[in-house]
């Protein structure tokens, strides 16, 4: 067991921003088995500061619900199923972007989603909640639409196709069943992926949305971060030529480098499960 932990605190670390998501969201779903699933009906039943709900008198006093919503769901199935797309949208959404902006994105999206989730159920006089990230995820695919709509992408069983092909089925079956059931739901992926697409042309006329949330995040790290500053002291510089002491750590630091190089290689060309033990040990140790 203390292997396994390792490994995955190990893939968290080396992991890119995606990985770390995912991570998060399934964190979150082993939680609310434990603390909100209520085996006797088999459903959830999430509380009101996490799930984001449509009625005044309570997202008035609790904003943080929307955002903490996009990281919960309601079944194992619609994990599943988001985070599949979300790999997926994620990998070709960082081909173009970077980390921060899909953060940004992530994040500005799943509060614009619950907002008019909020507003769409007031005007039709309806009361509910929603958790799931995927109005978030929407924003990501159309986001890489929007971009990139001809990007030819490879999908099992039937071949090559277009990003904007896979897209237009997707928010195609979201109208279609808009009437059907979930209507908050729909209505949240729907505002995600509008989200998404006034995101990227916003990007492209040169307004960056993300660099809220990257200042926000800086302020907040800067915020909280530790005073490592000395106390100023006189001291008396010595003009002689330093004597160089313990040259042997240089060396030590320089072998172990080049050892994490030689395993990060090895990583990237056959994968994390082609380490041998040792080097996990060694990576997990030399990443703490």
């Amino acid at each position: 067991m203390g292997n396994i932990l390792d490994d995955l605190k190990l893939q968290y670390k080396l992991g890119g921003i995606t990985q770390r998501l995912i991570y998060w969201n399934v964190f979150c779903f082993l939680v609310s088995l434990l603390f909100f699933y209520q085996f006797k009906v088999g459903a959830f039943d999430f509380p009101n500061w996490i799930a984001l709900s449509s009625e005044p008198s309570n997202f008035s006093i609790k904003p943080w619900t929307f955002l903490t919503y996009a990281f919960v769901h309601d079944g194992f199935w619609h994990l599943f199923f988001n985070m599949m797309v979300l790999n997926f949208s994620s990998s070709l959404f960082l081909t173009f972007f970077t980390p921060k902006q899909y953060l940004g994105l992530y994040l500005l999206s799943a509060i614009f989603a619950g907002i008019t989730f909020v507003l769409g159920y007031y005007f039709l006089n309806l009361s509910s909640s929603i958790v799931g990230a995927s109005a978030a995820i929407m924003a990501i695919l159309v986001a890489t639409t929007t971009y990139h709509p001809l990007m030819n992408v490879r999908l099992l069983l039937i071949g090559n196709v277009k990003l904007w092909h896979i897209t237009f089925v997707i928010i195609l079956i979201d109208l279609m069943q808009f009437r059907l059931g979930n209507t908050g739901g729909h209505i949240s992926h729907l505002s995600g992926a509008f989200f998404g697409f006034i995101f990227i042309k916003l990007l492209q006329n040169g307004i960056d949305l993300s660099k809220i949330v990257s200042r926000t995040l800086d302020f907040f790290t800067n915020l909280f971060k530790k005073n490592t500053a000395t106390p100023f002291k006189k001291v008396h510089k010595n003009y002689s030529k330093p004597v160089e002491k313990n040259p042997s750590r240089i060396i030590t630091k320089d072998k172990s480098q080049q050892q994490i190089d030689e395993i990060l290689d090895k990583i990237s060309q056959s994968g994390y499960d082609s380490l041998t033990k040792e080097e996990k040990e060694f990576l997990f140790k030399a990443g703490k």
